[in-house]
């Protein structure tokens, strides 16, 4: 439990900062740290439980496409949990389209990377 806290946590601040570098990510809720960590909270919720079963079943799908199924995935994950935060939560982080999502993914992968390694994690 703890480690996954401390997930949330990292991809908290991914989130935010994904939030503040690009225009097609806006924040929806008072105040907007909540709506951030909503939506991370359903993302981190989604990587340790969906999405390696969704990325094992795609895996002959991936490798056709070389790899273009993979941001597929990650954008509808990310939808997914910008509309379930807004939903259930009335606060949460929407998407402007499938290539912010895209962008918004590489920079919460590279965040949370560094952010991992500085926490040890």
């Amino acid at each position: 439990m703890g480690n996954f806290l401390i997930r949330w946590f990292i991809l908290t601040i991914a989130a935010a900062v994904m939030v503040v570098l690009l225009p097609g990510m806006q924040v929806v809720g008072h105040p907007p740290i909540l709506g951030i960590a909503a939506f991370s909270l359903f993302m981190a919720l989604f990587n340790a439980s969906l999405k390696p079963v969704v990325q094992m079943l795609a895996l002959p799908f991936s490798v056709l496409t070389f790899g273009l199924l993979a941001l597929v995935i990650n954008w509808l994950f990310m939808e997914l949990a910008s509309w379930l935060a807004i939903n259930l939560f009335d606060v949460g982080v929407t998407i402007g389209g499938f290539w912010w999502a895209v962008l918004g993914s590489l920079i919460m992968s590279l965040v949370s990377g560094i952010v991992s390694a500085a926490v040890g994690q």
